[in-house]
């Protein structure tokens, strides 16, 4: 067999793999019951706390694709089990921590200081536009529900007219492959709590390992073209550079590596802030394809919702993008701020580590210790 038949079969495989984890991840929440669920959640109500939920759990597993991809089915679920509402805040507390692995890669330059002042301001400046992102549309999502609002007006739109239900055409496909698992799992014990629960860890190993295989699967098969496009997208405009940003980010199904590739290109002095801010932005914008995917694997009555919230996704991105890039005062705040704490970071190595440990770990961990004490 030709090896580019094989690596196409084999992402098929895999994409085929995340969609039945997403898919089996809200037959398992369905199984639960309303009453866990509630109290699970309750949390969430508060939008605090899930924008740090989201945090933590993408610096967790290092990947907003498998958060987001979470989220959906959770979202979509035919129980409720995450009212869209509690999860807009999560969707951009996972945004927020994606951007803590090019920070962890720019420590490799912690040695040499010029480096590491490139590297690390180019690493965050994404943390900043995404903080600052954050700060806008989150209280204006909790003034006026504009995301959740337009998402889901966009959603019914794309759904079709006249009341038109979603219908995912791999469902059946989905549902078979879905059967022995259930069927293993239902001979392993007979408590129905037990099997949803056992349900809920298989579908998220096979979400995290699909997208795991899928990253190394796309970045081994285009790597060194996306090094090119990315060499020569650098020097074109700021709009041709958030293009390729987009699409690099889809071919490679990860804002991490395309955000993670300029890092050693700045500490090498072959990039500027400047030239990496707008690609970083092009894979805020690309990385929320992977929730749309998710999407198609969820059926039933709350399939629209899986919908809305990766629309939801899409919006607060280009919401950002549209508030912060255009204008030059605004769009040098994120990199301002970026320079500065790189110029701290050089001066202390122990503060560098320090706000990546609080700002990504400690900080989520803590708000939800308070949340439950008080």
């Amino acid at each position: 067999m030709d090896r580019p038949l094989a690596r196409v079969l084999v992402v098929l495989g895999l994409l085929f793999i995340f969609l039945l984890g997403v898919n089996g991840l809200g037959d398992a929440f369905k199984s639960l019951g309303r009453g866990l669920l509630d109290s699970f959640f309750a949390a969430t109500e508060n939008p605090f706390m899930g924008l740090m939920v989201g945090i933590l759990a993408t610096t967790l597993v290092q990947s907003s694709s498998v958060s987001t991809a979470l989220i959906v089915g959770l979202v979509a679920a035919p129980e409720n089990a995450l009212p869209i509402a509690n999860a807009v805040p999560m969707i951009m507390g996972a945004n927020i921590g994606t951007t803590v692995t090019n920070t962890l890669v720019s420590m490799a330059h912690i040695g040499r200081k010029d480096e590491f002042y490139r590297a690390f301001s180019v690493a965050t400046c994404h943390d900043f536009f995404n903080f600052m992102a954050v700060v806008v549309l989150l209280p204006l999502e909790m003034a006026t529900g504009y995301l959740q609002k337009t998402a889901t007006w966009l959603s019914s739109s794309l759904t079709g007219f006249g009341g038109v239900q979603y219908d995912s055409p791999i469902k059946g496909a989905l549902k078979a492959a879905l059967k022995p698992i259930k069927g293993a799992i239902h001979w392993v014990t007979d408590s129905e709590r037990l099997q949803a629960v056992l349900l809920i860890l298989i579908s998220g190993l096979l979400i995290y390992f699909a997208l795991l295989f899928l990253v190394k699967v796309m970045r081994a098969s285009m790597s060194s073209r996306v090094e090119t496009m990315v060499s020569r997208g650098l020097y074109r405009s700021p709009v041709v550079a958030i293009i390729l940003g987009i699409i690099v980010t889809v071919m490679v199904q990860s804002s991490s590596i395309t955000t993670s590739l300029l890092v050693p290109l700045a500490g090498a002095g072959l990039i500027t802030l400047e030239q990496a801010f707008p690609i970083t932005i092009g894979a805020n914008i690309g990385t929320t394809v992977t929730a749309f995917l998710a999407a198609l694997a969820v059926t039933g009555p709350n399939a629209i919702a899986g919908l809305t919230i990766a629309t939801v996704h899409l919006l607060f991105n280009l919401s950002a993008t549209a508030l912060i890039y255009p204008v030059k005062r605004v769009r040098e705040i994120p990199l301002n701020a970026a320079r500065r704490l790189a110029r701290i970071a050089v001066r202390s190595k122990a503060l560098a580590i320090a706000y990546v440990l609080v700002l990504f770990y400690g900080l989520p961990a803590l708000f939800a210790f308070l949340n439950r004490v008080l």
